[in-house]
C-alpha cells in the first residue's frame, strides 16, 4: 500500500549509493546474499531469544534489499540477479515467523497460520507477475522491478514495519500474527480478483 509512495523517497539515495558500491566493485548478487545473511542471523537471533537484538541486522538487511537492485541499475541488470533476490525476499520472509516459532512454541499455531498466509499471498503475486508478463503488462509504480510488481494492502514496507512491531512486541506475537495473516489474505483475494479482471479473455 505505501511501496508506490516511498519509492520517490527512498529510490533518489539509494541510487546513488548503489552507484559508489558499483565504482568500487561491489555486485549486486553480492549485496542480495549479505542482505539474505543479515535476515537470516536477525532469524537466528529472534530464535535465541534476543528479538530486540534482532532488529539491527533485520533492518540492515532489508536495506542491502533496496541496494541490490540500485547496483545493479548501476551496472548491469539480470534475469538471474532478480530471480535470486525474489528467492532470497522470500527465504526472508519465511524465516522471520519460524524464528519466532522457534524462540517459543505457544507461537507455533498462530506463526503456521501467518506462513501459510504468506505463501497464499506470495503465489497470488508471482502468478500475477507471470501473466503479467506473457500480456506485456508492466508498472514501474512500485520502482523498477525484475517482475510485474502487483500492488496490494500489504506490501514490502508493511511487511517489514509489522515484523519490527514483533521484534519491539514479541509478547504479543500471536494477536499480530493472526491479524497481519488475515489482511494478507485479503490482500491476496484482491489481488485474485483483479487478475479475474484482467486475464479474462
Amino acid at each position: 500500500m505505501f511501496d508506490a509512495r516511498i519509492r520517490p523517497l527512498i529510490d533518489p539515495p539509494l541510487n546513488r549509493l548503489g552507484r559508489d558500491m558499483a565504482a568500487r566493485g561491489v555486485t549486486a548478487n553480492g549485496v542480495t546474499l549479505a542482505g539474505l545473511g543479515l535476515g537470516l542471523l536477525a532469524a537466528a537471533l529472534i530464535a535465541l531469544g534476543a528479538p530486540g537484538w534482532a532488529l539491527l541486522p533485520l533492518l540492515a538487511s532489508r536495506l542491502a534489499d533496496g541496494l541490490d537492485g540500485a547496483v545493479a541499475r548501476a551496472t548491469r541488470k539480470t534475469d538471474f540477479g532478480g530471480y535470486l533476490d525474489i528467492w532470497a525476499d522470500f527465504l526472508f520472509y519465511g524465516a522471520i515467523p519460524f524464528g519466532f516459532a522457534v524462540m517459543d512454541p505457544a507461537n507455533a499455531l498462530p506463526a503456521a497460520f501467518l506462513l501459510l498466509t504468506f505463501y497464499v499471498n506470495g503465489t497470488s503475486f508471482l502468478g500475477f507477475a507471470t501473466m503479467a508478463e506473457k500480456r506485456g503488462i508492466s508498472t514501474d509504480a512500485q520502482g523498477q522491478k525484475s517482475l510485474y510488481y502487483s500492488a496490494g494492502l500489504l506490501e514490502g514496507t508493511e511487511t517489514i514495519g509489522f515484523f519490527v512491531l514483533l521484534c519491539l512486541l514479541p509478547q504479543h506475537f500471536a494477536p499480530l500474527a493472526w491479524t497481519f495473516g488475515a489482511l494478507c489474505l485479503w490482500t491476496a483475494t484482491a489481488r485474485v480478483l483483479n487478475a479475474r479482471h484482467l486475464f479474462t479473455d
